[in-house]
């Protein structure tokens, strides 16, 4: 089984007449009044892996709540406490305009959400929208109910999503459609429906919250920025697992997931010499 190296990294650069949006637009689909730091992470770590513009669909008083924490994401506000039905149509208009959806981040697990997730899902799957799937997602959809997306589930989050799809660590792989899966972990391991790379960077106590927001946002922004689907989950795990790498030499004790995300650009800029 191949081993990612940073001779399999080949970013793309920044073209000089580039204009605001060329770049990539990211749209997530998360947060709840318990959970606000899992998207601003997703976010910041999008746009810090090169993105131009990252908007965050949540209820009003998280979008709020965003707004406060930082000028750099954008934000559109629902009515209500958590993601209903109700919202569907509210977010078709950016769901259009951006080049990839992350759906997930603290999204919760009110029964009304996960049936706007599914609607939401149904309708990306039908327009061919690139998303990334994470989080609280994978306790209710199933593998069979997205496509082009990127799915990025912890072991325990893996044996929930082979549960609801009625699949097996043995049989999943024939079923994934034009999807990648990224299996996190101590090792990570990212799938298509033909292959299986591994990826070995990373350190022990990654374990720490965020770290898979922070993830699950860097897939977003590779994919925004136009790189393919298996490219982005693969670049996203080398260098969030190079992030915790830095992280040790820094902080011999401990770190948060916001000392990573301040590391995003060093640590993928790494072969220019920042």
């Amino acid at each position: 089984m191949k081993t990612l190296t940073w001779k399999d990294i080949k970013l793309k650069e920044h073209k000089k007449d580039a204009h605001k949006g060329d770049k990539g637009r990211v749209l997530i689909i998360g947060g709840s009044e318990e959970y606000i730091g899992c998207v601003v992470f997703a976010g910041l770590a999008a746009l810090r892996s090169g993105c131009d513009v990252v908007t965050i669909a949540a209820p009003e008083k998280v979008a709020w709540a965003i707004n406060a924490l930082t000028p750099d994401l954008i934000t559109k506000k629902l009515v209500g406490k958590y993601f209903t039905p109700k919202h569907y149509k509210d977010l078709l208009p950016l769901t259009e305009k951006a080049d990839v959806i992350l759906i997930g981040n603290g999204l919760g697990k009110n029964r009304q959400t996960q049936q706007f997730v599914k609607k939401i899902a149904s309708f990306l799957v039908k327009k061919q929208k690139k998303m990334v799937i994470d989080a609280d997602a994978f306790s209710f959809l199933r593998l069979q109910d997205v496509d082009h997306a990127i799915l990025t589930p912890h072991h325990q989050e893996f044996n929930r999503l082979l549960k609801n799809s009625k699949l097996t660590q043995k049989s999943f792989q024939k079923k994934m459609k034009e999807n990648v899966l990224l299996l996190k972990g101590p090792r990570d391991f990212i799938y298509t429906k033909t292959k299986c790379v591994v990826n070995t960077t990373g350190d022990k106590r990654m374990t720490v919250a965020g770290t898979g927001d922070l993830l699950a946002g860097l897939c977003a922004g590779f994919v925004a920025q136009g790189n393919s689907l298996f490219e982005s989950a693969c670049y996203a795990a080398f260098f969030s697992g190079k992030l915790g790498e830095a992280a040790r030499k820094k902080r011999e004790v401990h770190y948060l997931a916001s000392d990573l995300l301040e590391d995003i650009i060093k640590v993928t800029n790494k072969r220019k010499g920042y």
